[in-house]
């Protein structure tokens, strides 16, 4: 096939990207919808860009280096990537390409003034925009200078930041080309850009327009102050006018320059409101034809608006998609599970399988629409009071959406309703009603337990024989035992009893003796709290690597997963291994983001635990988790008996001290259980995991599927499809995997609007010292020491006395609590996992803190308040 050197813009689309690069395939479009002016011009082709660099050899051996250097190595960067820059400039074009260009240009007008603008392969698309990573230079005239231009276009992709953004991105130089976009220069009174989408909150159905004099390069550069337009619904609704002093303005001779706005038209508006709304009109139509908000450069001349450029904005969270055009609101379950990283599509299906309650995905999250819920005004006070309990930032972004009184109609109520009472904020059972009281009976938890471990061994001998499409059918009927087993009668009144102990505990005492949190000692060493028990027993397993030298000296040099096969080759591994493995048998289907069925469990991966066993060698004495367990047992009944003792002298005392000990024995009995329906979830994720991945292996070996993991890029019904038809869409599953890269750069919002509006929410206290990071106190108590910030289990090194610091904490992270002296995460609530083993261990901790893993530096020394629910960070 012939290279292509130059195309009209008129004639390029988006399914030219690899051809003509993202921004001229935009323009391409940009210049076929009805009513948008585009200017003229063409595209000097990624054919071009191959050939240019195929002239010079040394390119390869430069880009080699470069692909070596980390994206941290700034220095390197530097120097590299000058030198492409160099090579490239300096490249003499060859006189097809330059023939094709100046033919281009006379077509269009050769001595004319122009735009040359790079577009790159990886620029303006659906996932990465690239915006300002390459060059662009403005009112450039004469085909000698055109042709220098282009050439320096051509470098720009290899510009210091352009080399370290795709570093971060993980894309490879070598697959990203360059084309250039020549277009006729437009000479506007006023440019700018306009957001379709605003850029801070999300909000889609409002827009913002930055306008300056002149030519856009001005607010680009940041040369001056904008004015902002915001509209929205077709009017301006707010809009703030900057002091332009300056413009950069076209030279008669080529190039700009900047110059100074005269005093008395600096502060007159760039646009009129009705131009601001009618730019919003078009961008509006933009948006329409490309499905997603735009991020658009404009240009204001005599006759209109001129449109040089539209990209997608990758910054904003998707939205939940819904067709009935009504408002909705959206509360996170990532926030609620501690597990805010995106999912993989298969992820996100098996979860939404066999959640309890419906919900929707967005931005490789999963989310609850709350929306009848709030319109009800029983239900938004249940609801309301109920967040508030777990997490007041979830409490306060929904009161900041529904303070806009017409966000959420309310419905009527069916009957009279008084104020809610705690039961009427627990969560409803499935029949819609709050759970029953019951006895406080050990029995009970015993049954419960009993039960589920029954139910998870008939799935793990039923599902032996299941393949095939037989597999799918299998797993549908699992998924209604599944759901049987979390709404078993008793399960949600033994949750709820230990939550009311604790909320009853805390504010009855705090009232009679004032004294905040006492509950979070009580509650030491309660029985049956499986998550507080897994990360005793890996103590345990210490214990027996701590007294064999060898596996201690042969576990540090660990990096395969296959060590477990090599440990009995060591004086004393056989023991260890054995210890290992009975430690896997019972939580080896965890790992860190586990409601993610597509995260490799420590079964698959046991090099995780590696670490914490020999920071646990390195750090206790043996006997560490009998010790710690009964410490704290003992230190709850010591707590017991003074707050029964402080209570009897008080009026009415004897009464006070027998409720108080009803609740505290609940608490002890019901408690722990809190912990148990999620390992419950995870076993059974772990046999569903095992049997889809025979699956996707056989689908390996029959060729429809490149990998095996590619099955994670398909959602169950996909799955399934795939194995009937031995079909599977390859496309999409490459698709699938750029989304999720993308996905996985967001932060997900506590609570989303259908209108696109991330809300955060805030803690309105100001009870807290300056400049201390406020969050929600989950565990009493006040601790100093050394902040570790952790962002991944595998990366730990802990000493004793360190507090830990991260983003989030499930269950898998418990092994490392029994090591630490504090906790702080971003994510959390009273009764998230986190917390319930925090209390567990003693541990002050306070979580959801914003940024906290930004704003405490790894090394540096703070004080935790458990108590009162804030973070100091010490000089």
């Amino acid at each position: 096939m012939s290279e292509q050197y130059v195309s009209a813009l008129q004639e390029t689309d988006r399914s030219q990207v690899a051809l003509v690069g993202g921004k001229a395939a935009h323009l391409g479009d940009l210049s076929r919808i009805e009513g948008v002016r585009v200017p003229a011009g063409f595209c000097v082709t990624t054919d071009a860009f191959r050939r240019i660099m195929a002239e010079e050899p040394s390119i390869d051996d430069q880009l080699e280096r470069l692909a070596l250097v980390s994206p941290d190595d700034r220095e390197a960067i530097r120097t590299l990537s000058a030198r492409l820059r160099l090579t490239v400039e300096e490249i003499a074009v060859p006189d097809g390409i330059a023939a094709a260009i100046t033919g281009a240009l006379a077509r269009l007008g050769e001595q004319g003034a122009y735009a040359v603008r790079s577009s790159a392969t990886a620029e303006d698309l659906p996932t990465a925009s690239f915006a300002g990573q390459q060059d662009t230079y403005l009112n450039v005239v004469g085909p000698d200078e055109i042709l220098r231009h282009v050439r320096r276009c051509w470098a720009s992709l290899f510009t210091e930041r352009a080399v370290t953004y795709r570093q971060r991105n993980g894309i490879d130089h070598r697959a990203v080309h360059m084309a250039v976009v020549v277009q006729r220069m437009v000479f506007p009174q006023a440019a700018g850009i306009l957001f379709t989408a605003d850029p801070v909150t999300g909000n889609r159905r409002v827009a913002t327009v930055d306008a300056g004099f002149g030519l856009g390069e001005a607010l680009v550069s940041g040369l001056v102050n904008p004015d902002v337009f915001t509209v929205r619904d077709g009017e301006v609704v707010s809009r703030t006018i900057a002091a332009k002093q300056r413009a950069v303005l076209p030279l008669p001779t080529g190039g700009t320059q900047e110059t100074a706005v005269e005093a008395g038209r600096q502060e007159q508006p760039a646009l009129t409101d009705a131009q601001a709304v009618e730019l919003v009109r078009l961008g509006r139509v933009i948006e329409a034809h490309f499905g997603r908000p735009q991020d658009i450069e404009w240009c204001l001349v005599d006759d209109g608006f001129h449109i040089v450029q539209s990209r997608p904005i990758t910054t904003l969270f998707p939205v939940p998609a819904s067709d009935d055009g009504e408002n909705h609101i959206y509360v996170s379950v990532g926030h609620q599970q501690m597990m805010t990283d995106a999912m993989k599509p298969l992820g996100l299906s098996m979860w939404q399988h066999t959640a309890m309650v419906p919900m929707s995905e967005a931005g490789g999250r999963l989310f609850v629409d709350v929306t009848r819920r709030l319109a009800s005004p029983a239900g938004r006070a249940a609801l309301l009071d109920l967040m508030g309990k777990g997490d007041p930032l979830v409490r306060d972004a929904l009161e900041t959406v529904l303070d806009r009184d017409d966000f959420v109609l309310p419905l009527p109520e069916p009957g009279p309703a008084g104020p809610p009472s705690r039961a009427a904020s627990a969560p409803a059972s499935a029949a819609g009603r709050a759970p029953a009281p019951i006895e406080t009976d050990p029995a009970i938890v015993t049954g419960l337990i009993e039960r589920s471990e029954a139910s998870v061994a008939a799935l793990e001998r039923d599902i032996r024989t299941k393949t095939g499409p037989e597999l799918f059918d299998f797993l549908q009927d699992a998924f209604v035992e599944h759901k049987r087993v979390l709404t078993d009668p008793l399960n949600l009144p033994v949750i709820m009893a230990g939550m009311e102990a604790t909320w009853w505990l805390n504010d009855k005492l705090h009232e009679w003796l004032g004294e905040k949190n006492v509950a979070d000692t009580l509650t030491l060493s309660a029985p049956d709290n499986i998550t507080s028990e897994m990360g005793l027993a890996l103590l345990d397993v210490a214990d027996v690597v701590r007294a064999r030298p060898e596996v201690v000296e042969f576990l540090q040099g660990v990096d395969d997963e296959g060590f477990l096969d090599e440990l009995p080759k060591v004086a004393g591994g056989t023991e260890a291994r054995e210890a290992i493995e009975a430690y896997l048998d019972r939580y080896g289907m965890r790992c860190v983001g586990e409601i993610d069925i597509t995260r490799p469990r420590w079964r698959e991966r046991p090099t995780t635990l590696v670490p914490v066993i020999l920071d646990n060698v390195r750090n206790f004495e043996p006997g560490a988790a009998r010790r710690r367990f009964e410490e704290g047992r003992l230190k709850a009944e010591r707590k017991e008996q003074e707050v029964l003792s402080r209570l009897r002298a008080l009026p009415d005392g004897e009464v006070k001290a027998e409720e108080t000990k009803r609740m505290i024995d609940r608490v002890r009995t019901f408690i722990g259980y809190r912990e148990y329906p999620k390992y419950n979830i995870i076993s059974r994720y772990s046999v569903y995991k095992q049997a889809l991945l025979a699956e996707a292996e056989r689908l390996v070996r029959a060729g429809v599927l490149a990998e095996r993991d590619d099955c994670f890029y398909l959602t169950f019904e996909e799955f399934r499809d795939a194995v009937r038809s031995d079909e599977v869409d390859q496309p999409l599953v490459q698709e699938r995997k750029e989304a999720f890269r993308a996905y996985q750069a967001l932060t997900p919002p506590r609570v989303l609007t259908s209108d696109g509006e991330a809300v955060s929410g805030a803690y309105r206290r100001d009870d807290v010292p300056d400049g201390s990071l406020v969050g929600l106190a989950v565990s009493a108590g006040t601790v100093e020491g050394r902040a570790r910030v952790v962002l991944d289990m595998a990366d730990a090194d802990l000493e004793a006395g360190d507090i830990l610091v991260t983003s989030f904490t499930d269950p898998s992270w418990s092994p490392l609590f029994v090591g630490i002296a504090g906790l702080v995460t971003e994510v959390g609530g009273l009764m998230t996992h986190g917390a319930v083993i925090a209390r567990e261990y003693g541990l002050p901790a306070v979580v959801g803190v914003e940024g906290a893993t930004r704003l405490i530096r790894d090394g540096q020394r703070i004080r935790v308040h458990g108590t009162d629910g804030y973070v100091e960070i010490l000089s």
